[in-house]
């Protein structure tokens, strides 16, 4: 039997809700941006053919340096609504997905991103999870990582060990944006309050009845990713001091492993002192003692000072994204223009 919560969201196992909107962020994507609308296209046709699901998508131009927004804005609404969404700047992808959020105007959600390297043909075999089999979170995730290098993929394997260290809901390796949120889902995301999110974490803490699809990622369509090492890097930081505590426990049992290695080490010096009358030169151990523990100690400070900064962030309130335009182009090719709106709206 299908419930409505207070919202006004059909709650039932495998409702449509009136429909999926498609959340789509967009970064100097100008150059393949139509073709892969037209791919869009062609998806939401079979979805209004074989489920009668009405569709729409929101490009959510993150700032971009190109001519994004502007092809955004004059995609044709074929078979499916448009949205277009330009903020004020570049928030990062964390913001222009929550914005994507507010202004989706269906029940599911689905995120992708605009470079082709999410494939959507994919997208009928998640709605299929969705509506036919009960599932609220649809999360793919690569299928191997074979073809990046070695570090990269130590890298991630470290990351999702140590944001998934001593937790009770654990991010699922491997997993990305690419995901399909139920009406309840996604209707559960919008009722977190933080602004420091991340959204692989809330999306699997949320809970409900969670799938995994494997997938293997398409080539870009065009141009060259705009993560870096760095940007990875602080992505990863990002998400760690985000959505869990384990850097603060590792800078904890680091303190009690060099504690017990100084204590160690101090009895081991006067049991030689004391038993073989040997005296230890003491100008090298205490400078190796004091550079490890100072640079111990500006670590656990630099971990500390990440979280002393989400609570900063968190206690200014300041809204997530600012909207600078934002238009409607509805499938019957009528134009409907939206006021600006911020996350705190």
């Amino acid at each position: 039997m299908n419930t409505k919560d207070p919202a006004g969201v059909v709650t039932g196992k495998g409702t449509s809700a009136s429909g999926l909107s498609i959340v789509v962020p967009v970064f100097n994507e100008a150059a393949g941006l139509a073709r892969f609308h037209d791919r869009l296209v062609e998806v939401a046709r079979e979805l209004r053919q074989k489920r009668g699901l009405v569709t729409e998508v929101i490009y959510v131009d993150d700032g971009s340096r190109d001519d994004s927004f502007a092809i955004a804005t004059a995609l044709p609404a074929k078979a499916l609504d448009v949205q277009a969404i330009s903020l004020s700047r570049n928030f990062g992808k964390e913001a222009a997905l929550m914005a994507g959020l507010d202004h989706a105007r269906h029940g599911g959600v689905l995120f992708m991103d605009g470079d082709g390297q999410h494939p959507p043909q994919l997208i009928d075999t998640l709605v299929g999870h969705w509506l036919d089999g009960g599932h609220d979170v649809v999360y793919t995730a690569k299928a191997h990582r074979e073809n990046e290098p070695l570090m990269r993929r130590l890298g991630v394997r470290m990351f999702y060990g140590l944001i998934n260290w001593g937790v009770r809901q654990k991010i699922p390796a491997d997993a990305g944006d690419f995901r399909l949120l139920s009406p309840r889902a996604a209707n559960a995301l919008r009722q977190l309050p933080e602004r420091n999110r991340f959204f692989k974490g809330l999306a699997s803490w949320i809970g409900f009845r969670q799938m995994r699809v494997d997938y293997e990622p398409a080539e870009r369509a065009h141009g060259r990713t705009s993560w870096n090492t760095y940007g990875l890097l602080a992505l990863s930081i990002e998400g760690l001091t985000s959505f869990s505590v384990a850097p603060l426990r590792a800078a904890s049992l680091l303190g009690v492993g060099l504690a017990a290695a100084a204590l160690v080490f101090g009895g081991m010096i006067l049991f030689e002192t004391v038993v073989y009358g040997k005296s230890v030169a003491g100008y090298p151990s205490v400078i190796v003692g004091l550079m490890v523990l100072g640079g111990v100690q500006l670590i656990m400070i630099g971990v500390v000072g990440e979280y002393i900064g989400k609570i900063l962030s968190e206690m200014k309130a300041r809204p997530v994204y600012f909207v600078a335009e934002h238009s409607v182009k509805t499938a019957q090719g009528r134009a409907e223009p939206a006021p600006a709106r911020t996350a705190a709206e």
